[in-house]
């Protein structure tokens, strides 16, 4: 068991990506390891890694079934409801406010 390949960042060569390029052209790893690994180099804090797969080996993306399409609503309806007012906020709130923007301008006494 070696270590992975590392390329420098814009020069892996072709039919490796990273997920987010396989999500883009409708394909997941598919329970493959990583094949390599992308390095950047960062000013703070080591290098920025990411992760590649082989294009060849991955497999389609799983369609969307009902029952997730309705659990996939149902979470983000969560998220855009503010717990203070319980009104859709029309956004996810932020979690740095813990409710939507009105309800957090508003002064507590």
């Amino acid at each position: 068991m070696g270590a992975l390949p590392a390329y420098r960042w814009r020069l892996a060569p072709d039919g490796y990506a990273t997920r987010r390029q396989l999500r883009a052209l409708g394909l997941r790893p598919g329970g493959q390891d990583v094949a390599a690994e992308l390095q950047r180099p960062r000013r703070r804090r080591g290098p920025l890694v990411a992760y590649l797969y082989r294009i060849d080996r991955a497999k389609p993306v799983r369609p969307m079934t009902p029952g997730r399409r309705t659990a996939l609503a149902k979470a983000m309806t969560a998220r855009r409801t503010c717990p203070n007012c319980r009104r859709d906020a029309g956004y996810c709130i932020p979690r740095s406010l813990g409710m939507c923007v009105p309800c957090s301008d508003t002064p507590t006494a």
